[in-house]
């Protein structure tokens, strides 16, 4: 029974603590209210992969276990994709369509913003995230959101791993 207490987590339970640690912030109030986020699935679906995302880049800032826990936690990402689908009522015969269709998403995205926030351009890290999250506003529309992204990013990068794994520190999220 004490071996247990003493043992190391699994690859999956640390890739789903980091996963629900994103979708908890994702699921902050402030962006939907103060940041104009709308309530809805789609940018709900947006938050979710720009938090795992912040999340995938600080953990290969880290090398080669950072770089694999940051894989362990997209996989579980992705997993919980396709159980949502399911949920939703996707049927085994439209599923793979769907998922390919939504990895292709996840994908674009992931490529839109990784570059921006890692060379810190605030005018197309914005650019990027009016058209997906706020649904192809003006770029001005998502200032407080590249703002949060950017804070969000340093604050992560502060952190070492062992912090990161516990409990992510992420940025205020202030209007």
């Amino acid at each position: 029974m004490l071996q247990n207490l003493f043992r190391t987590r699994t690859p999956d339970r640390i890739g789903l603590s980091l996963y629900s640690a994103a979708v908890d912030q994702a699921r902050e109030p402030a962006f939907y209210t103060a940041l104009g986020v709308k309530d809805e699935i789609d940018a709900r679906f947006e938050l979710y992969t720009l938090h795992v995302l912040l999340l995938i880049l600080r953990l290969r800032d880290d090398g080669e276990r950072g770089a694999e826990i940051a894989q362990e936690l997209f996989d579980v990402y992705v997993s919980a994709l396709d159980n949502a689908l399911r949920e939703l009522g996707v049927h085994d015969v439209t599923m793979a369509k769907k998922m390919r269709k939504l990895g292709e998403a996840l994908y674009g995205r992931m490529t839109a913003y990784e570059g921006p926030i890692r060379s810190e351009d605030r005018s197309a890290l914005a650019d990027a995230l009016a058209r997906n999250v706020y649904e192809g506003a003006d770029a001005q529309t998502a200032a407080g959101l590249v703002d949060y992204t950017l804070r969000a990013r340093v604050g992560l990068g502060a952190q070492t791993l062992k912090d990161v794994l516990a409990r992510p520190a992420w940025a205020e999220n202030a209007a």
